[in-house]
């Protein structure tokens, strides 16, 4: 048994537990201290960073497991305390991995109440605009309905929570966490455009282009390249 009560079984989503080992150290380039999370789900169970722990500072067997409801499965390590965001987002969007991160220039404009704009085609990546969520106290079913609601209704895979932080969906945790750069920076190019003037925002028609052209992005096997 594990120092909680827990059944140890290190087995137990390993491949999950395995990446959160893997990708929580990208959480230190993102947020400050240990404010960041981030989960990996397996079927309809989660591996998720422990609460107040370094990133570094936990091996695979650490790595709290929790179920799609937040009841603990595995792992001796108290679960980030943002675990109904976590499961809330995975029960209604059933994505790969989610990072919560409290990056400086993402977290500015959850100050100033402000969603992502398309100002660059990058923002593509997560959806055509990163919306703003309303605030509610961390760790809460609130706060969850209040993420969950507004990436469904932006169509956006990431989201600004008021006056709070960040959180990015993927496929899987390599993706998420890169996703999670790419609108820190657009964060930052935006707000520095915005003391500059009113940045022009890329229209609908624009950003289509972008994500068919995206399709075929990247390296496929088996094709030559030119």
């Amino acid at each position: 048994m594990t120092r909680d009560g827990l059944a140890d079984d290190p087995d137990r989503l390993r491949a999950a537990r395995e990446a959160v080992v893997e990708y929580a150290p990208a959480l230190a380039e993102l947020t400050p201290g240990r404010t960041g999370n981030l989960s990996v789900r397996d079927g309809d169970a989660i591996a998720v960073t422990p609460t107040g722990v370094p990133y570094d500072a936990f091996d695979a067997a650490d790595v709290p497991v929790v179920s799609l409801s937040g009841e603990r499965l595995a792992g001796w390590m108290t679960p980030s305390s943002e675990v109904p965001m976590h499961t809330g987002i995975y029960r209604h969007d059933r994505p790969g991995a989610i990072v919560h991160t409290h990056s400086p220039w993402a977290t500015t404009m959850a100050t100033l109440h402000r969603k992502l704009p398309p100002v660059h085609y990058m923002i593509v990546a997560v959806g055509r605009e990163v919306p703003l969520a309303d605030y509610a106290p961390y760790g809460t079913e609130e706060l969850a309905a209040n993420v969950v609601g507004a990436m469904a209704e932006a169509g956006s895979d990431a989201a600004i929570l008021a006056n709070h932080g960040l959180v990015v969906t993927g496929p899987d945790p390599e993706t998420a966490v890169e996703n999670a750069r790419h609108v820190e920076d657009l964060c930052r190019l935006y707000l520095r455009a915005s003391s500059v003037g009113e940045p022009h925002v890329l229209t609908d028609e624009q950003l289509a282009t972008v994500e068919e052209r995206f399709e075929s992005y990247g390296q496929r096997s088996g094709v030559d390249e030119a």
